[in-house]
């Protein structure tokens, strides 16, 4: 396997000089992997851990030892206003790339991975800014609006469709999809290279050997983390793959709180909602379906695994 990653350093210098120039925030300096990822594990989302935390789903990395799992996580913007566009592996010059995701203004174009929680596969239907504050959309986002009040509830997105779980864009069995003019133009816009803490948080899932994908076979036993590093407390595993979808595609909020309404079978779909600028008007932020049981507060969940 180590061969197989010098060779794979080799192969994919002379995939980046055949390729064409592109934005510097969709290429990162990598390997170009012969094999495609797995499929994207299913697993529930965690309470979030306080307001001004956005949502980064879990992905599959490429180390010495092969593909290993990063745990979706929640994390602290770099800057008020930006919005976190995930990376992810496309097809290429005879390999698989990995392209870095970065915070910006805008989501831009993230392979038509539908990674869930509000990344459908076209923008972010989760959340958005409002005067220099994040709301959530809790038809798609696990949030106890008891502690966290800038809410609002738009089950627009929310559709009944099958889950695609695939998680590279092109080649054999991938995702055919290419960027819209909105992602086209988010690309060039001024971006911020991931936080420390999710850098860090890369690293921590790196050296755990759990999470390899030749430990694991596709299902890891930490999928996704209260906040980033910590891989102790606070985390869910992923589950058996259900046939239909669910909120955010097979990647939900648990079946019990703020999402409990909004039945357990169906899909989002983004397409009124590319990219979410930062002056929509905030809505529904008192609507009493938000509110979750008293069971789902954080002190007594967030330590444990959402059923």
């Amino acid at each position: 396997m180590r061969k197989s990653y010098i060779l794979g350093l080799v192969l994919f210098g002379l995939v980046m000089v055949c390729m064409p120039a592109r934005s510097s925030a969709q290429i990162s300096v990598g390997v170009a992997v012969h094999i495609g990822p797995p499929a994207l594990p299913v697993y529930e989302q965690p309470i979030c851990p306080g307001a001004g935390y956005l949502w980064t789903p879990g992905y599959w990395a490429y180390g010495p030892d092969g593909y290993y799992w990063v745990p979706g996580t929640w994390v602290m913007a770099p800057t008020v206003g930006f919005l976190w566009t995930p990376g992810y592996w496309g097809w290429g010059g005879g390999g698989y790339l990995w392209h870095a995701g970065y915070w910006g203004p805008h989501v831009g174009f993230y392979g038509g991975i539908n990674y869930g929680f509000g990344y459908g596969g076209v923008g972010f239907v989760g959340g958005r800014w409002n005067g220099g504050v994040f709301a959530y959309n809790t038809a798609v986002m696990h949030v106890n609006t008891t502690v966290i009040h800038t809410t609002y509830v738009d089950r627009t997105v929310v559709h009944t469709e099958t889950v695609n779980r695939v998680s590279f864009n092109g080649g054999t069995g991938g995702i055919n999809a290419r960027p819209n003019s909105a992602e086209l133009a988010a690309e060039h816009e001024h971006h911020v290279a991931p936080t420390a803490m999710q850098t860090q948080h890369e690293h921590t899932a790196s050296t755990n050997r759990a999470l390899l994908a030749s430990e694991n076979h596709g299902k890891p036993a930490i999928a996704a983390t209260a906040k980033p590093g910590e891989f102790n407390h606070g985390v869910v595993a992923a589950h058996e793959t259900s046939h239909t979808g669910s909120p955010n595609g097979g990647n939900r909020p648990p079946s019990t709180g703020n999402a409990a309404s909004n039945g357990s079978h169906a899909n989002t779909v983004n397409a009124s909602h590319v990219n979410n600028g930062t002056n929509n008007p905030q809505k529904n932020q008192s609507h009493p379906q938000n509110k979750p049981p008293a069971q789902n507060k954080p002190a007594k969940e967030e330590g444990k695994p959402h059923k």
